[in-house]
């Protein structure tokens, strides 16, 4: 496997938090401590605009599929929605008090989840954007949102250190599971459905079956948080990114690792906290405290 940098988006004058691909293809979203929303082209690496300013920092950056809908978590506790048609903000939903960490949607149901340092999940309907019910998760942060590709299950991470498996039928509990020692700021389900994978503070990745809900490997995967994990779409393998600077590629199959992408390895990488990545066919986007943007195209 080889990993070549072929790009750095600079223009940030803050650490980046978060970054979404837009429904159209070559078009980027990012956003962080700044002052705006920023919108990218991956065509010509270039900044193309703020989309709109913020009141708060952004730690959450959502399109749903099949929306012509931008949402924009804050640190505020807003849900900011940006509207593609009428290039504008056309609601802002305010339930939470505290910050928005992760938005998510269930297709089959449109509905959106919007996670809150609160400790409650609040579930919007896509359609009307009213609030449908709010979910109490834990007693403090949730961190995370992961659903399943059938969309039956949806898992939350928590700060105290647990995550929890919800039926997204009735959004009842089915199951908390208990492992890390510290908050868990990554969940993602593998593409076939099989498993759940989840990174912490701890610098642990478990891997958890979705069936039985018990533990099939845990990997001693970075030096310090794991805060974010991705599937590549269509290979089995998927990254994990890290406030070790680093980022990860591991093999779905065997949970082996494939890759380090780091300074220490001769990369020409993050120099500080890697928060986000995001797959673009065989290309990896990554986002860091160091206010970059880099593209990293990967040969399998």
């Amino acid at each position: 496997m080889h990993a070549i940098k072929t790009a750095e988006l600079t223009g940030h004058s803050n650490p980046i938090f978060t970054l979404e691909l837009s429904q159209k293809p070559g078009i980027l979203f990012t956003g962080g401590n700044d002052k705006g929303l920023v919108e990218w082209s991956l065509e010509e690496n270039k900044f193309i605009k703020v989309m709109f300013p913020v009141p708060a920092s952004i730690y959450a950056i959502y399109c749903p599929e099949g929306y012509p809908l931008l949402f924009a978590g804050l640190r505020s506790g807003e849900v900011l929605v940006f509207n593609f048609i009428e290039q504008k903000i056309t609601h802002r939903l305010r339930h939470h008090i505290k910050p928005i960490f992760d938005i998510k949607s269930i297709q089959k149901k449109d509905e959106l989840l919007v996670a809150s340092e609160d400790g409650t999940v609040s579930v919007w309907s896509l359609k009307t954007l009213e609030l449908l019910h709010t979910i109490k998760v834990s007693n403090d942060t949730v961190r995370c949102i992961a659903v399943n590709p059938t969309e039956d299950r949806v898992a939350f991470g928590c700060r105290d250190n647990k995550l929890v498996v919800y039926d997204t039928e009735d959004y009842s509990p089915i199951k908390a599971l208990i492992g890390h020692t510290m908050a868990v700021f990554a969940l993602q389900y593998s593409p076939d459905g099989e498993y759940l994978v989840s990174g912490s503070r701890d610098a642990q990745v478990k891997i958890w079956d979705n069936k039985t809900y018990t533990l099939i490997q845990n990997i001693p995967a970075h030096l310090f948080a794991v805060n974010h994990v991705a599937f590549h779409p269509t290979r089995p393998y998927f990254a994990t990114a890290s406030m070790d600077k680093s980022i990860k590629i591991w093999d779905a199959a065997e949970f082996k690792l494939r890759k380090i992408i780091s300074r220490e390895k001769g990369y020409p990488s993050h120099v500080l906290s890697i928060n986000k990545l995001a797959w673009n066919g065989d290309e990896l986007l990554s986002v860091s405290d160091d206010k970059t943007v880099k593209r990293w195209q990967i040969t399998f």
